[in-house]
């Protein structure tokens, strides 16, 4: 399997991070096991998708503040928990915070891999949604000023007529405009444009 997505385990507990290093690579995954926050925090990781299974009770901090510390630092991987001194407000105050899950130990490896998956299909969809979103940022950046007028005032329902009165264009260059907003943004119906105009925010302004 080419660039398999990745588990990184955090835990100060060898046996955990061997048994946890067999159990994720025996689905196909690749592994990294690290012993404490530091090296998480140092740690260079593929750009894949993928999660952190960290374990609560960590040397330095909890892995509770490492989750504040990755969310403070850009680092979105989704979080599996783990600890054998779990209480509800501790798994509350994880779960709040964006984890996805929080396993009591000792966990069946069939709940681990169950976590694990579903965290990975989370990063996998922020991925999909990041690079669409990239996507459509460029296709935008691509119209000139004009088009990006035009662009705000088809959405919000104007007719080329009108457009071209509240611009003070031809109609026909309202179309020429209109033509070239809807080539660059690849659309085909007005629907989709409106769809990506709400995703980027854009209204009109000025009126």
């Amino acid at each position: 399997m080419n660039n398999p997505a990745l588990a990184v385990v955090v835990d100060d507990d060898p046996s955990v991070r061997d048994a946890l290093d067999s159990l994720l690579r025996s689905i196909g995954l690749q592994t990294r096991v690290l012993g404490s926050p530091a090296e998480l925090l140092q740690a260079a990781l593929p750009d894949v998708p993928g999660c952190i299974v960290l374990d609560v009770r960590l040397p330095g901090i909890s892995g509770l503040d490492l989750q504040g510390q990755l969310a403070g630092q850009g680092i979105p991987l989704p979080i599996v928990f783990m600890t054998g001194h779990g209480d509800i407000p501790m798994t509350v105050r994880a779960m709040k915070a964006g984890a996805v899950d929080f396993l009591s130990k000792p966990f069946r490896d069939q709940d681990m891999l169950d976590a694990v998956s579903a965290a990975i299909e989370r990063d996998r969809q922020r991925r999909q949604e990041s690079a669409a979103r990239d996507s459509l940022d460029s296709r935008y950046a691509t119209l000139t000023p004009r088009e990006r007028e035009v662009m705000a005032h088809v959405v919000a329902g104007l007719m080329n007529k009108q457009v071209a009165g509240v611009l003070n264009l031809s109609e026909i260059t309202v179309k020429i405009h209109r033509g070239n907003v809807m080539r660059k943004m690849g659309v085909r119906s007005l629907a989709d444009l409106v769809r990506h105009a709400e995703a980027l925010g854009v209204h009109v302004t000025g009126r």
